[in-house]
């Protein structure tokens, strides 16, 4: 089966560089087309990716025209069987493509897949099964119920928590992150929802999936997901558009079957939002109060390289000019304190998949550390909320 993969990028090019050098490798021996798609961003992300990866199919936006718009675009040009929509703060394991492509052999009635997803701290991302955003769910979710009994079959159906995270499952919800479609699907129930810019889109494609006979599934493959490197959780932006997002959603495919809370619900998901505004605004002020009290003498962060030589030479000179205090370890058992465990990437001192294996054994640990890659081929340090070179 061929596959077409689709990554909408917005000023994150060297996030978008791992990305696609994942996808790559995973894309051995299949028959894979890459398209990213450029939302106007300023920081040459086209012009990296084209002498970078040629064999990539860039199409690029005068204007940032959105998540749903931009993804279209792609899947319109694309001829495949199948269609990856991938955010571009990811880094997919070496085999994840593969099992996903030979899941949709196996299973005719699936016409969409999601993956197990990890935390920039190795911790898995509850997002990787999720369960339809119905009243009662909502109502369980924002109450606090879903994180009191995370694993119960109703208080916690909103990130489907009675299932096992390393089994295959059924699921209603799949994750834009990493979604994976069969185009006789799209086919049929329609390319994204443009009416959503940003959030809300993948709610509404696998509600309309699993409302026209397909079925959407969870596959425990590999994938790490940064998390919106490219938005910014307390602007009123990112508020405004997942909050409104939901109303999107619940005005289209719920306030007539549940007519009766309609309003009830409007007052709910506006109240939430401004809420969160002003818890993000609160806990933004209080960690740059707290960074401002620190005294000057205190201690840099530990960073931990395990890669070659010639990459520690570099990464300790990034790091000490960067203010991070850098360590050379072998293994995870001498990484106990560690804030950052960085890993080469770009050559072969390690796969995708050992690197993804080892941040999850390192929060089995309790190891309460975030990734960290240094790129052999641009010389750069990527963390997951900063880029030194």
């Amino acid at each position: 089966m061929k596959l077409s993969v689709v990554i909408v990028n917005f000023n994150v090019r060297h996030y978008l560089w791992q990305c696609l050098d994942s996808v790559l490798r995973a894309s051995d021996g299949l028959d894979v087309e890459i398209f990213v798609v450029d939302n106007a961003s300023t920081d040459g992300s086209i012009d990296y990716v084209s002498r970078s990866f040629p064999q990539v199919h860039c199409i690029q936006n005068s204007q940032n025209v959105g998540f749903a718009r931009a993804n279209n675009q792609a899947i319109r040009q694309s001829t495949s069987d199948l269609v990856l929509l991938l955010n571009p703060d990811t880094i997919v394991a070496e085999e994840t493509l593969a099992e996903c492509i030979s899941f949709f052999e196996q299973h005719p009635q699936a016409g969409a897949l999601g993956i197990h997803m990890i935390n920039r701290d190795g911790t898995f991302a509850l997002e990787s099964r999720r369960g339809l955003p119905t009243p009662a769910t909502s109502f369980y979710k924002l109450t606090g119920l879903c994180r009191i009994y995370p694993t119960h079959p109703r208080f916690a159906h909103y990130y489907m928590g009675h299932l096992p995270k390393n089994v295959s499952g059924q699921i209603e919800v799949i994750s834009g992150a990493f979604m994976m479609l069969r185009r006789e699907a799209l086919e049929q129930v329609g390319l994204l929802d443009e009416g959503y810019f940003m959030y809300g889109e993948d709610i509404d494609l696998s509600y309309r999936i699993g409302s026209s006979g397909w079925e959407c599934w969870y596959l425990p493959s590999l994938m790490l997901h940064y998390k919106g490197e490219s938005t910014q959780q307390t602007s009123f932006r990112y508020v405004h558009s997942f909050y409104n997002a939901m109303l999107i959603f619940f005005r289209k495919h719920f306030a007539r079957k549940y007519w009766f809370s309609w309003l009830l619900v409007e007052v709910a998901v506006v109240a939430m939002g401004v809420m969160s505004f002003i818890r993000n605004w609160i806990l933004h002020g209080w960690n740059v109060l707290r960074q401002s009290l620190q005294p000057s003498t205190s201690i840099p962060e530990k960073l931990y390289f395990l890669g070659s030589d010639d990459s520690w030479t570099q990464v300790e000179a990034i790091s000490v000019r960067a203010g991070f205090t850098p360590h050379r370890i072998r293994d995870l058992s001498e990484a106990a304190d560690a804030k950052i465990l960085c890993f080469e990437t770009g050559s072969d001192a390690f796969s995708y998949h050992t690197i993804l294996s080892t941040m999850i054994a390192a929060a089995s640990r309790g190891i309460k550390a975030d990734i960290g890659t240094f790129n052999m081929k641009n010389k750069t340090l990527i963390l997951p909320n900063d880029i030194f070179c």
